[in-house]
């Protein structure tokens, strides 16, 4: 579903600030595979969402994503595939429109758009059955603008959406690190359930390695633009937090986020 072969990106290259966010960096991921990504500040992570995403062109190598090679796309071309929610509860949702227009607006996702906003019964009894999953009783709030909702609220709506149109690849950039702990385990739990029963390929990008493991059936570390450590299904099943430490710790200069020890 998403094969990536020596991509690499440098910024300001030739400047005495240049930076080499990715490395001839190679990754594959198969139909329903859901590979979490952990590794230092500035490894490249975000990076490398925002390169299959087209927020960045990369320099060189190739994506395909679903058969597909994207490089040329640019972002809002590739919306048709890719589902998307970020570290901000704000990036995912437009505030100022109501929670029903903002699904509509999702449900359109790589569409031709009309001047029409037009919302019918059929549509919104979908909205109604789709936001019930949630359980934050959103479906009784349809026509409330999205801006009033809490930080977790807007989260869970984004990931509702980014899935809704079943996307060939979903990416998760950090996507509970800014809502407080109870919040981000609700979101959390969603996120996994909404992958699961959506049977959706996933990259999430996390700094929590509890969750790293927890979620999904791969996982990669990286470190100055490579992929440094892979762990394939069998061996993420015996992976612990210890276990991790001690491979980062065996990359020079590298450094984890205190963060990455909270649960």
């Amino acid at each position: 579903m998403l094969k990536i072969e020596k991509i690499s990106k440098t910024f300001f290259a030739g400047t005495v600030n240049e930076r080499k966010a990715l490395v001839d960096l190679d990754l594959e991921l198969a139909e329903g595979d859901f590979v979490t990504i952990i590794g230092s500040n500035g490894a490249g992570k975000s990076t490398l969402l925002n390169a299959i995403a087209g927020r960045y062109f990369v320099d060189s190598g190739l994506i395909e994503i679903d058969g597909r090679r994207v490089n040329k796309l640019q972002e809002f071309q590739r919306a048709k595939y890719v589902g998307r929610v970020f570290q901000d509860p704000m990036a995912g949702t437009a505030p100022n429109l109501t929670i029903e227009q903002n699904l509509a607006l999702a449900l359109r996702r790589g569409q031709r758009r009309g001047l029409g906003m037009a919302l019918g019964a059929k549509q919104r009894e979908r909205f109604r059955e789709e936001l019930k999953s949630l359980e934050l009783g959103l479906e009784d709030r349809l026509p409330a603008k999205v801006g009033l909702l809490s930080g977790g609220q807007r989260q869970a709506l984004s990931l509702l959406m980014s899935g809704f149109t079943h996307p060939s690849i979903l990416l998760l950039d950090e996507h509970t690190a800014a809502l407080d702990p109870q919040r981000a385990a609700l979101v959390t739990d969603l996120t996994e359930r909404i992958v699961q029963q959506g049977g959706l390929t996933t990259l999430m990008v996390t700094h929590n390695m509890e969750q790293a493991l927890r979620l999904g059936n791969r996982l990669i570390m990286m470190h100055e633009g490579r992929i440094v450590f892979q762990a394939s299904e069998e061996e993420k099943k015996t992976l612990t937090v210890p276990r991790l430490l001690e491979e980062f710790s065996k990359i020079k200069g590298a450094s984890f986020d205190d963060r990455a020890l909270l649960a």
